[in-house]
């Protein structure tokens, strides 16, 4: 059995099955992780449904990727391995093809556009990818990659649009009802759609009456309008850059179409408030895309509440500078870090009275910043950010309440 090129093929619903998924976990047994799906009893306390999750973190690449990428792979015949095979990925896709590609000795190249973060071409080349930067977009990216295909013979394995990659995913689902049957619901990121095709094939053949729910960022909700036929904008930084995808694909489309009861959007502030409790009480490091599907029963928790759900941690490839970024931005929320916008009269003595008011309430002075030429105030004003921290949010709106009364004008500093 070998691989066709899908973009030729054309194919529909019916060209992924559940016997499609279970042929792929025989094919890729042994050479992925069968990463753990594992109760968190916390997490349950905390949205009032019964969480399992998956750790696809775990993988050698830190994504589910792995999975479809290496079904692929092995799909191909002996000149199609020859020859190698070509994607335009700058994320988890381009790692796993590059990782598996390189161990069974196929040819990788990766096509991706220059704009691409050195160290994600750093992590593909680390595992034996072949980088090529080209263009300013993914969309040029990728039709230089299918250009490449065909001068060069390759293989073009898509990152998501291909029934041989999703029944990859597909194997996900299979080992979480495995380990955890009682699963009444999933909830899974989508962006092009892999994953959750793959995922649903499963869901609906083994349990008909499964809730199935997409979870995409609300910068970026294509497949929400694809399936809805609506005309949503797609576009804008968000921190789950693994499900930000334009275009759908359009074999996932049908299938998701088929299979999933809704599709629901996250803001970035959910997304970042999922990271940080995943890390928090799961200790366990998840990027913006993997966290997408507890920031959405985080966010609607009375629409799975009593539910036994299963999570997918799909990847765990975040920058660790963004990662510090979350986590001080959820302190911030939380009340427990705070920048408050104190007008002072600038005379001797002035901060060193509010900073005894700081000491007072116990609360901790971190950073000092005074600002007295770009002011709307007299000459004689300035106003000082003053970033603390605090035990919580109502240690820091005691001390608020005292600067006020003692007559400081204070303004904290909100977030977006």
């Amino acid at each position: 059995m070998s691989r066709s090129d899908p973009e030729t093929a054309q194919p529909g619903v019916e060209a992924l099955t559940i016997d499609d998924v279970r042929a792929a976990a025989k094919r890729i047994e042994g050479a992925v992780v069968r990463t753990p799906t594992l109760h968190s009893i916390t997490l349950s306390q905390i949205t009032g449904a019964d969480i399992w999750l998956k750790f696809e973190n775990q993988q050698f690449t830190a994504a589910y990727k792995e999975r479809g990428a290496l079904n692929a792979l092995l799909l191909l015949d002996e000149k199609q391995r020859e020859r190698g095979v070509i994607a335009a990925s700058a994320g988890n896709h381009s790692q796993g093809l590059s990782y598996h590609g390189t161990r069974l000795n196929v040819p990788v190249t990766i096509v991706m556009p220059r704009t691409t973060p050195v160290v994600k071409v750093m992590q593909t080349e680390s595992v034996g990818g072949n980088v090529v930067l080209e263009g300013e977009t993914f969309d040029e990216a990728n039709a230089h990659a299918r250009k490449l295909e065909q001068e060069r013979g390759l293989t073009f394995v898509h990152p998501f649009d291909d029934p041989d990659v999703a029944a990859g995913a597909g194997t996900v689902a299979l080992e979480m009802l495995e380990d955890a049957p009682e699963l009444d619901c999933i909830v899974t990121p989508i962006g092009g759609g892999g994953l959750m095709s793959g995922m649903s094939t499963v869901a609906r053949a083994l349990k008909p009456d499964m809730l199935i729910v997409g979870v995409e960022s609300a910068l970026y909700p294509s497949m929400h309008s694809r399936v809805k036929g609506l005309n949503e904008e797609c576009g804008g930084d968000t921190l789950a850059e693994g499900i930000a995808v334009k275009a759908p694909g359009e074999f996932t489309s049908q299938v998701i179409a088929k299979n999933v009861d809704e599709i629901l959007l996250v803001d970035e502030a959910a997304l970042e408030n999922a990271v940080a409790l995943l890390l928090q009480i799961e200790k366990t490091v998840v990027e913006g895309a993997g966290a997408a599907g507890l920031a959405a029963i985080l966010a609607e928790p009375e629409r799975f509440a009593g539910r036994k759900i299963g999570l997918v941690l799909c990847g765990g490839n975040i920058d660790s500078r963004l990662l510090a970024n979350v986590l001080l931005r959820d302190l911030a929320r939380q009340g427990r870090l705070a920048r408050l916008r104190i007008t002072l009269k600038d005379r001797p003595g002035a901060l060193f009275r509010v900073m005894r008011l700081f000491d007072a309430h116990n609360v901790n002075i971190i950073e000092i910043y005074h600002q007295r030429i770009f002011t709307n105030l007299p000459a004689k004003g300035l106003i000082t950010d003053i970033e603390c921290e605090a035990r919580d949010r109502t240690q820091l709106e005691a001390l608020v309440a005292e600067l006020r009364e003692q007559g400081y004008v204070v303004h904290p500093v909100e977030l977006a």
